[in-house]
């Protein structure tokens, strides 16, 4: 068995409050962009998803930029779609990146391709999200590969995550989908950004009447809001976010949208840390605006230096 000790795990499991946040890889071959922003998030975080081609756009792959996080002194979470690969390449990338020292997975469906600077690239989808966190629990715990033959030694022990989403519809079926990862065999859980805090209240009562808090840590998703234009767009256009109009009211009368769209960020990371049962953590999303990640988690009292 290859060691390795797994930050965000210990942190879970010790029952402190976990915060993880969001590295973009870029969009080119020079590591410079990702080392800086690991080290501006280093010690402010407990571990940095680092996003799989995000919107189906070209990028530097995961798991290098991953190991680039990691030299940088963080912890990284690789995130892997199933659109980009079948079960021979995930099996293959999962093997590599363990070696190369990645501990925590984040297993994703991903964004279609049509919405990519590829829309005529042909997909995968040879497993969906819960097929593979399900796979990749064989592979650490049985011993399997995908398609039953035994894994003799040194499998990858990863810690393995999937995503929520309590704003996409029906609403009624989101902690049932929500439990088919936690059966599958996912141990954490991030959530889509979370700005209407009524139905995030209610998906959580949900959550903890079926216990589901007690066999996942479920991290809370929020994310500061740019400024008006942005928060509009998201609420007309992004199938499965929902701002309410109270913000895009606040936004629009305040006197610097940016710093008002953070303001906003801390307030819901304060609410719902001192107001909804269940959260394990907080993950917050501020891709391309990695350098004010350190300010939100400092002023809503949750960064790890304040442990």
């Amino acid at each position: 068995m290859i060691s390795g000790n797994c930050v965000l795990e210990e942190t879970l499991k010790g029952g402190k409050l976990a915060v993880t946040a969001e590295i973009g890889p870029p969009k080119h071959s020079s590591p410079a962009q990702v080392i800086n922003h690991a080290r501006l998030l280093k010690g402010d975080v407990t571990a940095a998803n680092v996003t799989d081609c995000q919107t189906a756009v070209v990028r530097m792959s995961s798991i290098a930029a991953g190991v680039h996080v990691l030299s940088s002194g963080l912890e990284p979470i690789v995130q892997m779609t199933c659109r980009d690969r079948n079960r021979i390449a995930i099996q293959s990338d999962l093997l590599g990146a363990y070696s190369l020292g990645i501990r925590n997975l984040l297993c994703l469906t991903g964004d279609h391709q049509m919405f990519g600077n590829h829309p005529s690239s042909k997909n995968v989808y040879d497993l969906d999200s819960i097929q593979m966190v399900q796979l990749v629990r064989r592979m650490r715990d049985e011993k399997n590969f995908f398609s039953g033959e035994e894994l003799k030694e040194y499998e990858p022990r990863f810690f393995i995550g999937a995503v929520a989403n309590p704003f996409a519809d029906p609403f009624e079926f989101r902690v049932d989908r929500l439990e088919k990862k936690i059966n599958a065999g996912a141990e954490f859980i991030q959530t889509q950004c979370i700005y209407d805090l009524e139905r995030f209240s209610r998906f959580m009562e949900m959550c903890v009447e079926r216990g589901l808090h007690e066999r996942a840590y479920i991290l809370a998703g929020v994310g500061p809001l740019r400024n008006l234009r942005v928060a509009k767009y998201i609420q007309a256009n992004v199938s499965g976010m929902i701002i309410p109009d109270e913000i895009i009211q606040r936004l629009k009368n305040a006197e610097d949208q940016e710093v008002e769209g953070i303001s906003i960020c801390i307030e819901q990371i304060k609410y719902i840390k001192d107001h909804i049962r269940g959260i394990s953590g907080f993950h917050i999303m501020a891709i391309a605006r990695e350098e004010i990640v350190p300010h939100i988690v400092r002023q809503a009292g949750i960064s790890p230096h304040m442990e």
